[in-house]
């Protein structure tokens, strides 16, 4: 069953969305960690951390317990580590998604179909991807890569601009028929 779209008044986000980011403590922690193993002073620790078993390693022997300690270390941080970029890498990929959708929707003349693209599938998304490299094949033929923008209104408009400009360079008022072309 789908979701129920939230209820939104006019432009008005929700109560909850409109004040101050409510975090919880693993979502504060995990973005924290997050922003600081990206750090410089986070890379220097490990570098350091290396060193020193690297140095240790005369002293050890180069045994299979010295072996064993880096590697058990590297192992569990690079677990841990997976989930954790995962984590950052999809609230980034979401929020750069709802960003994108504020610019198609807010667009006037852009296909309201791309908002929520990333919902398709696959075999959608190469469909689409056809589509507007056929778009932009249609503009370097009219040299012009603004010419059609939206699936609903590239082919009659490529027409048109192919049938209406194809003898005036320039419109009455002394601008480039190129001018408006994306309007």
């Amino acid at each position: 069953m789908p979701k129920a779209l939230p209820s939104l008044d006019g432009d008005r986000l929700p109560e909850r969305l409109a004040g101050p980011s409510r975090r919880g403590p693993l979502e504060g922690a995990s973005s924290a960690i997050a922003r600081w193993t990206g750090s410089t002073q986070a890379f220097l620790l490990a570098a350091c951390v290396v060193a020193v078993w690297a140095a240790t390693g005369p002293m050890f022997r180069y045994s299979e317990t010295w072996q064993l300690v880096i590697n058990t270390g590297t192992t569990i941080v690079t677990f841990l580590m997976v989930f954790l970029i995962q984590r950052a890498q999809n609230k980034d990929a979401l929020a750069l998604q709802l960003k994108m959708n504020e610019l198609v929707a807010a667009t006037l003349g852009a296909s309201n179909r791309l908002i929520a693209v990333e919902d398709l599938t696959e075999d959608e998304l190469r469909l689409l991807h056809d589509f507007y490299g056929h778009l932009a094949e249609m503009a370097k033929r009219e040299h012009g890569l603004a010419q059609s923008h939206s699936i609903e209104e590239a082919r009659s408009r490529h027409d048109s601009k192919t049938q209406g400009h194809r003898g005036s360079s320039r419109r009455k008022d002394g601008g480039s028929d190129t001018a408006h072309a994306g309007q």
